[in-house]
């Protein structure tokens, strides 16, 4: 919910007039408006940007936020999630949740006493260091890909996973415009706060880690020289011991990847600014429902990845996957109206497919005890990978709004034709049972379970 709600968040405070039109702590509409209160502001001398100025300045800000709390985020990532397969699981998942609850108290801090915003760059600095929603997701993928005993099973339950993400995506979406025009920004960060410690809680107490931890394991090391070389020695084995073939797969799955992660966060995160911009100018009502519809989608898509697993190879389900997302930013790079918006979501049904298959397949070639090694790998290209993505399209927004806005949609769409082109390669090359055969290592797999 605090993701969908910051960045409308955001353009509010970036107004000048915002105390008049815009109340942020009281239960009146957020885009109330009162001419006689604008004609005070206007004799005032104040400076009044308009709507265009107003989504530039938020998506540079934002832009700006992203970076601040990559590094850290990137960093806790790799260690935490790799060091999974030695010191169990549950630090992913803890960590995270507390760097999320800090956020939040700060975020109702800075609303409830409207102090700037310059602010939200020391939290998320600080947030960074306790891991990011990448940690979390990484963590959970390597404890699904723990308790999955059947390989044929793993695209499915990874699936499911996203699909669980994407419908209580959806449903905060839906209910965050609610929340806001009810109860404004500091109650809806109340909100989430509490939820954040529902949910610490639950880990903390009632989860059972799936690694045991040994009493050689919880000896700490002699030096820093040998803390170093546990930290990173899971990365660092995946890859040295690998076969030479194996290598180059999970280089090119990862790479795979990481292009269409870029594609698909970058176009989709400027949906919320191009629907609050001219000529849709939705409320947070319609920002809700637009962000629910995608509710829909995660559960096509899993739909998609449980029946196309049946029949096809996994690389095939990634290739419609792609086509779908192509189909849905070309348009809603066209999108003028409110319902051809909503519809923009009919052709994009497939579009997440890719990323738990994705994942799959990469836990599919990888040891049991390597699980945490590679979903490290993982989580920190989705740390970088998002971090890039979001600050060159709203870079890119921010500078083709003015002479046209759907741009960066038919940019994304355009980049899309990168892992097309390294999967096709993929396919040509490699991809028959006889080859993967070699690369999956022979006492955890064998063709069929490359191939399901």
């Amino acid at each position: 919910m605090t993701s969908l709600v910051e960045p409308k968040h955001v353009p509010q405070q970036l107004c000048p007039w915002r105390h008049h039109t815009f109340p942020l702590r009281h239960g009146t509409s957020l885009h109330g408006f009162d001419p006689s209160r604008m004609t005070t502001v206007l004799a005032s001398g104040q400076d009044i940007m308009n709507p265009k100025e107003v989504q530039e300045k938020a998506s540079v800000f934002n832009m700006q936020l992203d970076l601040t709390g990559a590094v850290p985020s990137l960093i806790v990532a790799f260690v935490i999630v790799a060091n999974g397969d030695r010191q169990g699981r549950k630090r992913s998942l803890v960590l995270p949740s507390m760097g999320a609850l800090i956020a939040d108290i700060c975020l109702t801090v800075i609303s409830y006493f409207d102090l700037s915003l310059s602010i939200l760059f020391a939290v998320t600095f600080i947030t960074g260091l306790f891991g990011s929603m990448a940690t979390f997701l990484g963590g959970g993928f390597a404890f699904i890909a723990d308790v999955c005993h059947d390989e044929k099973q793993k695209t499915t339950r990874i699936a499911v996973v996203d699909l669980i993400f994407g419908v209580v995506s959806g449903l905060a979406g839906l209910s965050s415009g609610y929340f806001l025009r009810g109860i404004g920004f500091t109650w809806t960060f109340v909100t989430a706060s509490l939820l954040h410690v529902v949910n610490i809680i639950y880990i903390i107490f009632f989860l059972e880690d799936t690694v045991g931890i040994s009493e050689f394991q919880h000896q700490a090391p002699a030096s820093c020289k040998e803390l170093l070389r546990e930290t990173f020695s899971g990365v660092y084995m995946l890859f040295k011991t690998a076969p030479y073939k194996k290598r180059i797969l999970i280089i090119v799955l990862l790479f795979t990847f990481m292009t269409y992660l870029f594609t698909m966060l970058g176009g989709s995160s400027l949906f919320t600014l191009y629907e609050l911009d001219e000529p849709l100018c939705w409320n947070e009502v319609y920002i809700g429902y637009g962000a629910a519809a995608f509710t829909s989608v995660s559960l096509t898509s899993f739909l998609g990845v449980y029946l196309f697993s049946k029949c096809l190879k996994d690389i095939y389900i990634v290739f419609i996957g792609i086509f779908s997302y192509i189909g849905g930013m070309v348009m809603a790079a066209f999108a003028k109206t409110t319902l051809l918006m909503f519809l923009v979501r009919v052709p994009s049904l497939l579009c997440f497919m890719p990323i738990p298959v994705l994942r799959s397949m990469l836990s599919k070639v990888v040891l049991t005890g390597e699980q945490g090694a590679v979903f490290a790998c993982i989580a920190c290209l989705e740390v970088v990978t998002s971090t890039i993505a979001l600050s060159v399209f709203n870079i890119l927004y921010a500078a083709t709004v003015a002479w046209f806005s759907g741009f960066s949609f038919l940019l994304s769409a355009g980049l899309c034709l990168i892992p097309l082109a390294v999967l096709c390669w993929l396919l040509c090359t490699s991809w028959n049972g006889e080859d993967l055969a070699l690369l999956v290592p022979e006492e955890v797999s064998s063709i069929e379970s490359v191939e399901s």
